[in-house]
């Protein structure tokens, strides 16, 4: 028989993986909540022309199903399309939603960077008209607020424009045709030197060497405020109508972003290109400062990024693309990275060596006595019944040395320990695992008693 295992880029979570993932999704979903979203879900698997033409060159990463029917169906590649296509099905011209499922992507994985071919996407997204920039400033303000609930140490949201993106090619002579094939080239400068990137656009994208160049120098700009009022005073970038309307949207977005308290973790930055066809207007990507790398082959060269934790943007058309009189309905989101979050709590949690809680048990119904199985059942069945969350041994007469120790390894702050005493006397001896204080409590108020603990443990 051969190894058994899972398939490439998938792996199996563990209790304590799970506990820590779960706590991960608490602070997400709660953050989504407070900003009002409802939640929805859709199929794991599209009709493969809902995903084509959605996703530039990534579209090679989509895996495509079998069907024995016939129908050409695909995996989602993320939790954006299918949303846009529950929109303009249902023909909803307003909604705030969040949705957290797995998506999947034909990728080379390398799993020790969180990179997987199955994995959980977070996402929050706001469809329907607004004044400019508002919702777009909303979404970055929840990115500020997850990563900082989180803890995870310092990070940064790089956002830029899709139209200053498209302008800038134009002014420095892109042909219109090659717009998106450069922008990919661009994206890469997070990961890459300017060097390779414009090699790129030479040899495989087929730019000279001059119009590179100018590329250059305007991707390689970043700042905040400053760097939206030094491009309002480049004349030859102003007369391009799409890259002045960026840039007033940036400076809009910025203004917000300074209300909404989050400006400084936010950067301007004109290298970010984010590939993905759909976006139309702002993009912002968070990454964490300790996932960057001075690469020390060059000195003077920026920090490069290893891999974002959010990221998303506006995406105005999409929508129509589904609808049947190509109705719009403008939209900006963004896509919380939980897998290479959690690998970065899984391994603090590691490094400290912290004890997970695996379970939500709060009492361990025992007995130190022979014969009291039933006695067991029959507590276990009452605290059930009161909404209190227990569990028993599974053996006629285990030991009680075994029930301590279980109890105290599954953090279950308290034991239920019954015998002939207790039955004599219509009470449950209530232990505390963690101080060992015992005490006996009438059977009638042992519920009461337990949840008065509880409340007293959390406080």
């Amino acid at each position: 028989m051969s190894l058994l295992k899972t398939p490439k880029g998938t792996r199996d979570f563990t209790p304590k993986q799970t506990a820590i993932r779960e706590g991960v999704f608490k602070v997400i979903i709660d953050c989504f909540k407070r900003h009002g979203a409802e939640t929805i879900d859709t199929p794991v698997f599209e009709l493969k022309e809902t995903l084509m033409g959605k996703y530039g060159e990534d579209s090679k990463l989509i895996y495509d199903l079998q069907d024995q029917g016939g129908e050409l169906l695909s995996l989602r590649y993320d939790l954006t399309v299918p949303f846009a296509r529950y929109i303009a099905m249902n023909k909803i011209s307003s909604m705030k939603r969040y949705h957290i499922a797995k998506v999947y992507r034909r990728d080379n994985p390398a799993m020790t960077r969180g990179r997987y071919r199955e994995f959980y996407q977070c996402d929050f997204d706001i469809a329907g008209p607004a004044d400019p920039m508002i919702t777009d400033a909303e979404c970055i303000k929840i990115v500020y607020e997850i990563l900082s609930d989180l803890k995870l140490g310092n990070f940064v949201i790089k956002v830029n424009h899709r139209l200053l993106l498209d302008g800038l090619f134009e002014v420095c002579g892109v042909p219109q045709e090659k717009f998106r094939a450069v922008c990919s080239s661009v994206d890469k400068l997070d990961k890459t030197f300017w060097k390779d990137v414009r090699e790129e656009m030479i040899n495989v994208k087929g730019l000279d060497g001059q119009t590179a160049d100018k590329i250059g120098k305007y991707v390689q700009q970043s700042g905040a405020m400053d760097l939206a009022d030094k491009l309002m005073k480049d004349e030859v970038l102003m007369k391009c109508k799409a890259a002045k309307e960026g840039v007033e949207g940036m400076k809009l977005l910025l203004n917000f972003c300074d209300i909404f308290g989050v400006l400084d973790k936010v950067r301007f930055d004109m290298s970010l290109a984010r590939g993905l066809d759909y976006y139309t207007g702002v993009i912002y990507e968070a990454v964490l400062e300790g996932a960057e790398l001075k690469k020390s082959s060059d000195k003077n060269q920026e920090q490069v990024g290893v891999g974002s934790v959010a990221g998303g943007g506006r995406y105005d058309e999409l929508v129509g693309m589904f609808a049947p009189k190509g109705t719009k309905v403008p939209c900006v989101g963004v896509s919380i990275g939980i897998e290479r979050i959690f690998s970065i709590m899984e391994a603090r949690v590691e490094e400290k060596n912290e004890a997970i809680r695996t379970v939500e048990t709060e009492v361990l119904v025992a007995s130190a006595q022979a014969n009291m199985l039933e006695e067991r059942l029959k507590l276990c069945n009452e605290l059930w019944g009161s909404g209190i969350k227990a569990e028993f041994f599974y053996k006629r007469d285990p030991k009680i040395l075994d029930q301590y120790q279980h109890a105290e390894k599954s953090q279950i702050p308290f034991l239920a320990v019954i015998g002939d005493k207790e039955l004599k006397e219509k009470s449950v001896t209530l232990r505390n695992t963690k101080t060992r204080e015992e005490i006996s409590v009438p059977r009638a108020n042992i519920a009461s008693t337990i949840k008065t603990r509880l409340k007293a443990i959390e406080e």
